[in-house]
Formats: C-alpha cells, structure tokens, sequence
C-alpha cells in the first residue's frame, strides 16, 4: 500500500458552468414530466437560460449546469419529503442562506 505525497494545488475544470441542457435533457436526468420542471421555475428555484426564457415556450427551453444541481436537489427534497414545489424553494432558499452565513463566517 503505497502513499502519495501530493501536496500541490487542485486544477480542474468545474463541468457544471459549462454545461447547457434542453428541458428533455433536464427532465431525463431529474427523472421527472417536464410540468415539475415547469412548477420549480414558476416558484424561482431554476432559471431557465435569459434568451430561452423569452422564447415563450417550456420545451425550447435550456438550462446551466447550475440549474440541474438545484433541480436535482428539489427534486430528491420533494420525493424524500413530499414537498410541493413551493416548500421545496423555501428549504433550498434557507440552505443557501446557511451556506452564506458559513462562508462569511469563515474569512
């Protein structure tokens, strides 16, 4: 069993800012109807991209990489807890909140 002494700083590339992803895609990895993703941005806890959402219509959206995290997150908060779209942006919203006071507790 051997160790390594790798003491030099992380490089790498964060996927998820780079990525862009259709409604489908979204719906096929959150495992859920596109009226769910529909629900989580009428309540504010996703965006779709500026120039989608003007287009009008929820199928021609697209979404960051950031938005699947925050979609993945609501919806394991809505199956685990059975929480409407609505509960489930409160509790991502006061996650957000805590994360916040601990990095500004931190510097």
């Amino acid at each position: 069993m051997s160790t390594s002494n790798n003491t030099g700083p992380l490089c790498g590339i964060v996927l998820e800012e780079q990525v862009e992803l259709s409604m489908d895609d979204l719906c096929a990895v959150c495992r859920v109807e596109r009226t769910q993703i529909v629900h989580l941005v009428e309540e504010g806890v996703i965006d779709p991209l500026p120039a989608m959402r003007s287009a009008g219509q929820a199928a021609q959206w697209r979404f960051s990489g950031e938005s699947l995290s925050r979609a993945r997150r609501a919806v394991r908060l809505q199956r685990d807890l059975e929480l409407n779209a609505a509960a489930a942006a409160l509790v991502l919203d006061l996650l957000d909140q805590i994360d916040a006071l601990r990095c500004g507790s931190r510097s």
